[in-house]
């Protein structure tokens, strides 16, 4: 009895170990980013107020290789970076298109540069046209979430 014992732990600990390579292979990644960079290109537009809040950079959250679920969409993953990163982020939930609205980032809001300024994203380089809590993330996407001081023409979006 003694002596089964050892092996079914051992089997347990195999099993576990095999475990954990099935979930890193679950595990997948995506690039992600957070900028501001219309407003380096619009200054004067841009609440005096607010100027100390730009990054000379113009970047929130550089382009990084993170982790994602399978279940995650962008808006997820735009909520876990901010808070792990301690980066500000307002939203108002709208449960009637179930999906959230991002209202500020970085304490940079919609109208700060503008009346046509707010926060946009992009993924693979193609504004969604859907809220950011319905768009999931798929394997190598690239997820920029964008400041665009007119809406979202200056970062790509489709012309209005």
């Amino acid at each position: 009895a003694i002596k089964a014992e050892p092996e079914s732990v051992t089997e347990n600990a195999v099993e576990k170990a095999a475990g954990i390579e099935e979930q890193k292979e679950k595990k997948q990644s995506c690039t992600f980013s957070i900028d501001c960079l219309t407003i380096l290109d619009n200054p004067e537009s841009l609440d005096s107020s607010k100027s100390s809040l730009v990054p000379e950079t113009g970047f929130l959250f550089g382009p990084k290789n993170i982790e994602f679920e399978e279940s995650e969409s962008v808006f997820d993953l735009l909520l876990r970076i901010t808070k792990e990163n301690k980066i500000h982020m307002e939203f108002t939930k709208t449960p009637a298109l179930n999906t959230n609205y991002v209202e500020g980032i970085g304490n940079l809001y919609e109208f700060d540069c503008g009346e046509l300024s707010g926060w946009t994203y992009l993924v693979n380089g193609e504004v969604l046209g859907m809220g950011s809590s319905n768009a999931l993330i798929k394997k190598g996407d690239v997820i920029e979430w964008k400041y665009t001081c007119d809406q979202g023409q200056d970062v790509g979006g489709p012309e209005l």
